[in-house]
């Protein structure tokens, strides 16, 4: 990894940039896998500008990104919320949001962005750690089993008007 990726929280200030960030990178990772509609449906729910600011904002929510020249490359987004019965293990938080610039991919960015969300998670008091996977997307599958993360059950994730099965991982902290 480059010595020039810099690594923290983001803020309310950060809003726009990573909201940015967060439609190009789904939108390279999804588009060729589902249609303009649903993608359109989803991002005009999911991403907009007065969610990520109220996300930023919100205490029981954390985002990190990853910076090369003032310009975010990579974000995680741990959320504090009840967790589905599927995950069995005391005190759980959810990464919700776990993304890198493709460009940065293979270079140890998402290896240090995932050690900075299990280390934030355990100053915290968390015990467990959890998220959401789409079942097709075998690059993420791979990478969330090399740290540990065990598929414990499965939920519906809504794109657009077609339901997707995503698969719950979970690994202790």
């Amino acid at each position: 990894m480059s010595n020039s990726v810099r690594f923290r929280r983001a803020t309310p200030a950060d809003a726009s940039d990573l909201l940015e960030l967060a439609v190009r990178i789904y939108d390279e990772t999804f588009s060729a896998v589902n249609t303009p509609q649903n993608m359109q449906a989803y991002l005009s729910q999911a991403f907009t500008l007065p969610q990520f600011e109220t996300d930023l904002r919100d205490s029981q929510i954390l985002f990190h990104v990853a910076e090369v020249e003032g310009h975010l490359i990579a974000y995680s987004k741990l959320v504090d919320r009840p967790a589905p019965e599927c995950i069995t293990g005391e005190a759980a938080i959810e990464i919700e949001r776990f993304y890198i610039d493709r460009r940065w991919h293979g270079g140890g960015v998402s290896a240090s962005l995932m050690e900075i969300c299990l280390k934030e998670a355990r100053q915290r008091g968390f015990k467990t750690i959890y998220l959401g996977v789409w079942e097709h997307n075998d690059r993420a599958v791979a990478f969330y089993r090399k740290w540990g993360f065990t598929r414990v059950g499965e939920h519906i994730f809504q794109m657009g008007d077609d339901p997707q099965v995503d698969w719950w991982m979970v690994r202790s902290i």
